[in-house]
């Protein structure tokens, strides 16, 4: 037989439904990938199904989360509506956002299978970490390594200690830029002596990241869990103020915090914290940075016996655009 014959479009798989499938809706299919059923008047269970695979599709929206343009998105099957995470259940990857999507929306697009693309991604590309401290191998030093995961931690010695990480791959302050962070708090701070920052900044600090000349940061002063935001960009400092959103202590999916910046508007920068826009009041501002920026994760305490950590950092990332 010849080498290839052709069956059908490469955006095209065709099942046997194992149950009803209704027109439009969404199942994953045995390779992983998303897909839509299109046939208009649905299927029966043992019928020939036709599902989709690939294209911009609308699709239903969980209420009450913002999901940025071009960030990925993921289908809660117990609730039949795109999501901005998944958790341990069903829920599998659907695809990336066609434009913002407001909290309130109902509905949203999507490009079905289309991963985003990162232009920087911590996992991926270079990264840069000055511990300050005494280094000890299985105690304090540089992040350590769980998988697609670093962890920072701080030990007890009674000294000042700093662990954080840069990205070598930076951006304008007018790359449209948006950052995603994920993390897990295992163990906060135990006392307020510790200092724990995710965002981007124009370099590091190896004692205290307030120092940092240019920067918007999403804080946690250890031994509390309330997230606080500031920013700097050499012409206007927005000390740290509450976003009225806590993490909490613990290294389980459902504790993972997801943390956005959004520099699309660089005298208005956006902050997200899973999903929902926070202290939309103030203007966090970069227009007046001369940057680059790269995205930073940083642990720091002056002094004291003071321990942080493991802080689980799942991910950091970064994506531009024209507009």
């Amino acid at each position: 037989m010849a080498e290839a014959i052709y069956k059908n479009v490469s955006k095209e798989r065709k099942l046997t439904a194992v149950a009803a499938v209704a027109a439009g809706e969404i199942w994953q299919l045995p390779d992983g990938r998303a897909a839509v059923q299109q046939c208009a008047t649905g299927v029966s269970a043992g019928d020939p199904a036709t599902f989709y695979t690939k294209g911009m599709w609308t699709v239903a929206k969980t209420a009450t989360m913002v999901i940025l343009d071009g960030m990925p998105v993921f289908w809660d099957v117990s609730a039949s509506k795109c999501h901005y995470k998944k958790v341990n259940d069903k829920d599998f990857f659907l695809g990336t956002a066609v434009g913002d999507a407001a909290s309130a929306a109902t509905t949203m697009d999507v490009n079905i299978n289309v991963q985003p693309v990162w232009d920087i991604d911590f996992n991926r590309d270079g990264l840069l970490s000055v511990p300050t401290g005494t280094q000890a191998v299985g105690a304090f030093g540089y992040p350590k390594t769980f998988g697609g995961a670093r962890s920072l931690a701080l030990t007890a010695t009674n000294e000042a200690q700093c662990v954080d990480m840069l990205t070598v791959d930076r951006f304008d302050k007018g790359a449209n830029a948006i950052a995603r962070f994920i993390f897990r708090l295992g163990t906060n701070g135990s006392t307020s002596d510790v200092d724990i920052n995710f965002g981007i900044a124009n370099g590091t600090s190896t004692s205290d990241a307030d120092a940092i000349t240019e920067h918007v940061l999403l804080h946690i002063d250890g031994g509390t869990l309330t997230i606080l935001a500031q920013s700097k960009d050499g012409t206007t400092t927005n000390a740290a103020a509450t976003t009225g959103v806590s993490a909490t202590a613990a290294a389980a999916v459902a504790d993972r915090v997801e943390l956005w910046i959004d520099t699309r508007n660089p005298a208005d920068v956006g902050l997200y914290v899973n999903s929902a826009r926070v202290i939309s009041g103030t203007a966090f501002r970069i227009d007046g940075a001369t940057g680059p920026f790269g995205l930073l994760a940083h642990v720091e305490k002056i002094s004291g016996t003071a321990t942080a950590g493991p802080i689980y950092v799942d991910a950091m990332q970064a994506h531009y655009a024209e507009q």
